[in-house]
């Protein structure tokens, strides 16, 4: 069964669809080296709706986690994984199979919630102060204290673009090069954001002590 049109990912939800799909078989289920992925990434390019479905069962709990990083409001983050998904299944044809899916798939979700996010911030938001501050440092003995959970809602805390500055430099590892591509702005704005982020962050630490 092909994929339908992009409607068809923003009128439904891809999980609801896709878990009217049959049941994977032992053998289907057993796919997880190296080689069952490249055949599963083949099916899927066949447009195998089974295939798709263990294709998204297998890595959309990973790739909304990584979403969830960036945007609090759960419509929102459904939305980007639907989104997400349209996108990897009508490029695989651009997988080569050179390189890691993960990180290809991963590429695709940053574009993703970065698309989201630019529609989204004000830009009276992102133009700050070009003076850089002094870097400031977050204890680790306090954040390795912290569940995840809790981490998160402290990032989750912060305004939209110090939010999206610090989880592209911690979490995604990108330079500030990338990040200032990625939003919009110069390298020493993303610089000003990410030291106001770990501020902001630190004094919420404190309070914690």
């Amino acid at each position: 069964m092909q994929l339908a049109g992009r409607s068809y990912f923003k009128d439904s939800s891809l999980t609801e669809e896709f878990i009217k799909q049959p049941a994977l078989s032992q053998k289907e289920g057993a796919l997880q080296g190296a080689e069952g992925l490249l055949l599963l990434i083949q099916e899927c390019k066949s447009k195998d709706r089974r295939a798709q479905k263990q294709l998204y069962d297998r890595f959309s709990p990973v790739l909304y986690a990584k979403i969830r990083r960036y945007v609090y409001e759960v419509n929102h983050a459904n939305e980007i994984l639907n989104d997400t998904f349209f996108k990897i299944f009508t490029h695989l044809d651009s997988y080569t199979s050179s390189g890691s899916f993960e990180g290809w798939m991963h590429r695709i979700t940053i574009n993703t919630i970065m698309d989201f996010l630019r529609k989204n911030m004000k830009r009276e938001q992102i133009a700050r102060s070009e003076v850089e501050d002094h870097d400031v440092a977050i204890p680790e003995t306090i954040v390795g204290k912290l569940a995840y959970k809790e981490l998160l809602a402290l990032v989750h805390s912060l305004p939209e673009v110090q939010k999206s500055v610090f989880n592209l430099f911690v979490f995604d590892n990108c330079s500030h090069k990338e990040i200032a591509a990625h939003l919009g702005i110069n390298e020493n704005n993303c610089r000003w954001h990410l030291n106001d982020a770990r501020r902001r962050l630190k004094e919420k630490l404190d309070a914690l002590k």
